[in-house]
């Protein structure tokens, strides 16, 4: 006789009892333990009525933010396209025309700017490379929808109100380094710059 290790369990064959053959007790152990639960506190919540606290800095549905003036800060540069590892994004850039400074911030901007919500793995790559603070992640969450098309998230749903009172807030998603930057006087926001050439 071969063994493989030198253990050994002796497998006992008894005879079960009449209340073990009719399973009774135990279904009756299974049910007390399920009341049980009726009476202990719900760990669903009733969404979208309710909604568990998540973090200030919770990555959920992205926004494409606008300047104080109102205009487009996104500049369709790519590089968010280029640092999605999900390869989510898809833009397709234009020429500002004559007439349009107030809708577009620089001269070129992006005329299709498209998110799919179903490839998107909410890391946040995309806010860290663009260097024009134009798309950031918020706390909220992105809806539900019937059919695939619907999760493919155009500047219509992306581009914040214009109104600035319908603005979201993105402030606690801004780093202490780039608030930093912000404070130094004599510079346009998000321009390469030489700290000794600034004028203070």
């Amino acid at each position: 006789m071969l063994t493989l290790t030198n253990r050994k369990k002796i497998v006992s064959n008894k005879e079960q009892s009449f209340s073990e053959k009719i399973y009774l007790p135990a279904v009756l152990k299974g049910m007390s333990i399920t009341i049980s639960h009726l009476f202990r506190k719900k760990a669903t919540i009733q969404y979208p009525e309710e909604e568990r606290p998540r973090s200030p800095v919770y990555r959920g549905r992205h926004v494409l933010k606008r300047d104080e003036n109102g205009a487009e800060r996104c500049t369709a540069c790519g590089l968010c396209a280029l640092a999605c590892p999900a390869e989510a994004i898809t833009m397709v850039a234009a020429e500002r025309k004559p007439g349009e400074e107030h809708l577009y911030r620089e001269e070129k901007y992006a005329k299709v700017y498209e998110i799919n919500m179903l490839r998107c793995i909410f890391c946040g790559l995309c806010e860290d490379a663009c260097p024009k603070e134009a798309i950031f992640l918020t706390d909220r969450l992105v809806d539900a929808e019937f059919w695939r098309d619907d999760f493919i998230y155009g500047k219509d749903k992306l581009v914040e109100p214009i109104e600035k009172d319908k603005r979201i807030d993105i402030s606690k998603r801004q780093t202490a380094a780039v608030l930093e930057f912000k404070k130094i006087p004599g510079l346009r926001h998000n321009v390469l710059y030489d700290k000794k050439k600034i004028d203070k």
